[in-house]
């Protein structure tokens, strides 16, 4: 068990968390959630001894053993990839240093029998005669291939040495699990294999995650900073966000029938707790749910971005027809004669095991590169906006966002600039930043900004959930629910896919999948499973 006493965090004036009290317990896993800066991170860094608090304890049972996931990819490049996972239990992985390297002493002593006798105990011990096979297990189950397992770190591709860290932090069970952003750079195969991982993990897990469907699956409760605090709630991400959104709402109306609200709420906290059927302590959460007063639950002082795309004009029919499109990449052929026909009010994910294969066709689409052979052909009535992967173009330039935002406009008037910006939550002092200076989140927003003044009947987004908070996310996640144009879009995020799509588009060496269904069905379809082993020998591909 790991907990914390009247822990606080201050940097000079600035008071990032304060007199913090929680008790993180074996079986639970414990979701941190919070606004982008609100100290997610730092309060990780905080339990794992990396940053030390201004005031306060952190209290870990004596002999528990915690592992963190790292997040320098270099740091193991010189090391093979099996060696690697096993360096995340210190212990027996020095065990094993000192046992191989007595073993290999050319005038091996009584005394260094006696001490390879020791060693050999404490590695029985902490099972080090199946640790080799637990990390190729780990490896393989992350979709690591078997003869990467002896590869040097320096030679994995960065998604793979993500997969490789992951797999050293999970190592060994540990006792206490702490997970910063686990499902970053990760495909959905691969999440979905941590999540069973995490399902049946027996101790205790804290994670930060911004994918909402993770958090759903695997945490049986919220740990929400907000207002200096962290407040624990019992239940998943959903039910923390309609709680909280509830809250706010009765706390709004709070001189307007305040019982009928109470009421509501305790309707909802049944309700939520009738379908926790799913967690792993579904019985103890759903006491937990049931002894929940209006008291607990406080409204988050997040706020949303307002994102509303509105076509000019309705499109016709016939929106998009692509034939035979191909593109060559080196020596190879990154796009192989791919033909698809778009109708009005198609909402694609496009999926597949390689994402310069979805940006090299989302470029040519729009326009921003050359097919090498095939054609493609628009609709007449058709008007186009485009998210790009890479918007480093966008934002070379020395002027305030309420200029940068004005060359897209038809209107001018710096007020309308300032409107569009505020719903952005760009207000005040914020709207004359530099372009050049802004963080990946706030270049994300200001694209929206620039796609909602376009008046577009069809959308495509090359990955527009990177870089966004949960909030920011969840409103656009929304927007594209309620468009009624047309989407070609991409995304790692499980519930931004499933939600918005109506069609799922994937492109494999042998041709392309094209299938008129929700993504849940699709990953879940036999055909499509048979397939993808057929083709790529394992069920490891970056959907």
């Amino acid at each position: 068990m790991i907990s914390t006493s009247n822990i606080s965090l201050r940097f000079g004036k600035r008071t990032l968390f304060e007199e913090v009290n929680l008790k993180f317990t074996p079986g639970n896993c414990y979701g941190i959630i919070g606004a982008n800066g609100a100290g997610k991170s730092t309060f990780i860094k905080i339990l794992s001894g990396e940053i030390e608090q201004s005031s306060g304890d952190v209290i870990v049972t004596p002999g528990e053993r915690l592992a963190t996931l790292k997040q320098n990819q270099f740091e193991y490049d010189e090391y093979p990839v099996i060696k690697t996972v096993m360096m995340g239990h210190k212990k027996l992985f020095s065990i094993m240093e000192e046992r191989d390297l007595l073993y290999s002493k050319s005038d091996f002593s009584d005394e260094d029998g006696i001490r390879a006798s020791e060693l050999e105990g404490e590695f029985a011990e902490l099972f080090g005669w199946e640790a080799e096979s637990e990390a190729a297990e780990l490896l393989s189950g992350l979709g690591i291939s078997d003869e990467n397992h002896s590869s040097l770190m320096k030679d994995l591709s960065g998604n793979e040495k993500v997969k490789v860290l992951l797999a050293q932090a999970l190592f060994g069970n540990p006792d206490i699990l702490l997970l910063d952003e686990p499902t970053n750079h990760l495909d959905i195969i691969a999440i979905g294999w941590l999540e069973e991982f995490l399902e049946k993990f027996k101790n205790t897990v804290i994670v930060i995650s911004h994918d909402r469907h993770f958090l759903n699956q695997v945490c049986t409760h919220i740990a929400d900073v907000d207002f200096g605090k962290i407040q624990m709630y019992t239940g998943n991400y959903d039910f923390w966000l309609e709680s909280s959104q509830l809250a706010a709402k009765q706390a709004k109306e709070s001189n307007k029938k305040i019982e009928a609200k109470r009421a509501e709420l305790q309707e909802f906290i049944y309700r939520f707790s009738a379908n926790a059927s799913k967690s792993k302590q579904a019985t103890s959460r759903k006491k937990q749910l049931e002894n929940l007063t209006l008291e607990d639950i406080k409204p988050s002082s997040r706020k949303l971005p307002y994102i509303v795309f509105k076509p000019d004009r309705e499109a016709g029919s016939n929106l998009l027809e692509v034939l035979n499109i191909t593109k060559y990449y080196d020596d190879g052929i990154l796009l192989d004669d791919v033909t698809f026909n778009v109708e009005k009010g198609d909402k694609i994910a496009f999926v597949g095991p390689n994402d310069l294969i979805k940006t090299t066709l989302f470029n040519i689409l729009a326009s921003s590169e050359k097919n090498d052979e095939g054609s493609f052909t628009w609709g007449s009535t058709t008007k186009l906006a485009y998210f790009p992967k890479d918007n480093s173009d966008f934002f070379d330039a020395d002027i305030n966002l309420i200029d940068w935002l004005r060359r897209y406009s038809k209107e001018k008037e710096e007020t309308y600039i300032r409107g569009f910006l505020g719903r952005m939550l760009f207000s005040g002092e914020e709207t004359l930043k530099k372009a050049s200076v802004l963080s990946g989140g706030e270049r994300v927003r200001c694209l929206l900004a620039k796609m909602m003044l376009s008046g577009a009947n069809v959308l495509i987004l090359d990955g527009p959930t990177n870089h966004l908070d949960m909030e920011a996310i969840s409103a656009l996640n929304n927007s594209l629910i309620n468009y009624p144009g047309t989407i070609l879009f991409s995304s790692h995020d499980h519930q931004f896919i499933h939600t918005i799509a109506n069609r799922i588009i994937e492109i494999i060496p042998t041709g392309i999948i094209d299938k008129r269904m929700t993504f849940d069905e699709y990953i879940k379809d036999e055909a499509i499973r048979k397939i993808h082993m057929d083709v790529y020998q394992a069920a490891t591909i970056d959907i």
